[in-house]
């Protein structure tokens, strides 16, 4: 079933909280040192032989500091540093590669960063060929090989390079068209820079183009993203990502660099939002959920339809439940019941790698029940509903008693307008879709914690 939104903006107002995102369950800040590099081997020995694959490779470094970014990035013009990084990222490769050799073929790859395009096209071709030496690759038409790009680091040319190198999805960061918010927010990018890496990618044969907006930026207001949402919706990508900007500086220095006195009010943010969701729908794309929209017939939309949706660190995805491994500083793998985090800086990452051992900085081994309440939480992010009987047949378990305590705050959140709670399972309603969170926060044992709680407030943005 394709899904469809209701925006009530007193609903949202009232039941707005901080919460996670829920990109993986349990959320990262459970992470803990105590899980190492021998259990990450261990955790990979231990899978399904034959098994497919999603690869992830994170590549830090950025030519400029975006003021709103919360990513693990490195400014520098130094591309000396992108050859020893390099240096560095193969040799995890192939030490990941004998781990999982017994695996089947990559199905899902994703270059995310900081700018993965900060690579020339040589590095980018000579990466993308030691990748294929040490995994084997599904088809073109099989896999999905994305690449998130920046349009100031890129031209035609390049473009149907990454082609030919194998990437056949394309996302494209443009935040907002407005000239003034680009210049608040230090990423001046004009309009037909963006046409052309579109226009390009078209041409080159990609089969999906990506674009991702941001709500909230400062001098931002209903004015600048209905002209934004105009040139957006002309410009007709497959996919649409509209974010929503966190401010918290405390977090992120860089965002210290933006001012509070130009930030939209909280009015005029959740008036964007219901705007976005308007267009968007009237122009024919489908809600996936979260910050998600998508063309009927793209992957996304089909996937959600026959319900193989699946929610990972890169977001929302057609490939459900694959063990992914990711490669490079920052990077997280879920692999066999297990999460690990690569170490976030440079030096401890090379140092790691100079000691001859996977730089696995902290994890997390996840027990029977998170297991079962990640299943949950998928379930609700990907497809808006639960149905009892399937989880107790699945996870055998007796619903109604081992959830007791979760069904009495369902029944509140019932009560809202959220959902609708029934014998066998629950239903979100059109207006709780776009407060998922609040939902799957119920099933989250180790929200609300004490020692948790802390770290809430200073790291989780509001759920809308």
């Amino acid at each position: 079933m394709q899904h469809t939104v209701d925006f009530d903006p007193e609903l949202i107002s009232r039941m707005s909280q901080r919460g996670p995102r829920y990109t993986s369950y349990p959320t990262a800040d459970r992470f803990n040192s105590g899980f190492s590099a021998i259990d990450f081997a261990a955790a990979a020995w231990g899978g399904v032989p034959g098994r497919a694959l999603s690869l992830y490779v994170h590549v830090p470094f950025c030519e400029s500091l975006c003021y709103y970014c919360a990513c693990n990035k490195i400014i520098t013009h130094d591309r000396s540093k992108a050859a020893k990084y390099l240096g560095y990222l193969v040799r995890e490769v192939d030490m990941q590669a004998s781990l999982f050799a017994a695996c089947g073929p990559v199905e899902q790859l994703h270059f995310g960063g900081g700018t993965p395009t900060y690579l020339s096209d040589a590095q980018m071709g000579a990466l993308m060929d030691f990748l294929r030496s040490r995994f084997e690759f599904a088809g073109d038409e099989d896999g999905e090989y994305s690449i998130e790009i920046d349009p100031r680091t890129v031209d035609a040319k390049r473009i149907h390079s990454l082609r030919a190198q194998g990437f056949n999805r394309l996302s494209l960061g443009v935040q907002d068209f407005d000239e003034n918010v680009q210049r608040a927010v230090n990423r001046v990018q004009p309009e037909a820079m963006t046409r052309d890496a579109i226009a390009a990618a078209r041409a080159a044969g990609f089969r999906s183009v990506s674009i991702d907006l941001i709500y909230g930026l400062p001098l931002q207001n209903l004015s600048t993203m209905a002209q934004t949402l105009d040139k957006v919706i002309e410009a007709d990508p497959d996919r649409i990502s509209v974010y929503n900007y966190a401010h918290m500086p405390q977090m992120f220095k860089s965002q210290k660099l933006i001012r509070d006195e130009d930030l939209p009010d909280a009015a005029t943010k959740l008036a964007m939002l219901g705007l976005c969701i308007e267009r968007l729908c009237a122009a024919g794309y489908v809600y996936i959920g979260m910050d998600h929209f998508a063309r009927p017939d793209d992957e996304l939309a089909l996937a959600q339809s026959n319900g193989t949706l699946h929610r990972n660190f890169q977001g929302y995805s057609t490939h459900a439940a694959i063990d992914t491994v990711a490669c490079g500083v920052s990077a997280i793998s879920a692999v066999n019941g297990t999460y690990s985090q690569n170490e976030k800086s440079l030096e401890a990452y090379y140092s790691r790698l100079d000691e001859g051992v996977l730089p696995v900085a902290r994890g997390f081994r996840l027990s029977a029940d998170d297991l079962a309440r990640r299943h949950i939480i998928q379930q609700l992010m990907c497809n808006f509903e639960l149905d009892f009987g399937a989880l107790e047949q699945r996870w055998g378990i007796d619903f109604s008693a081992g959830f007791a305590a979760e069904l009495a705050q369902l029944a509140a959140l019932g009560a809202e307008g959220l959902l609708e709670l029934r014998d066998d399972g629950l239903q979100v309603s059109r207006k709780g879709r776009l407060l998922i969170r609040n939902v799957c926060m119920v099933f989250d044992k180790y929200f609300g914690t004490p020692e948790a709680v802390p770290l809430q407030r200073l790291r989780y943005s509001r759920t809308i």
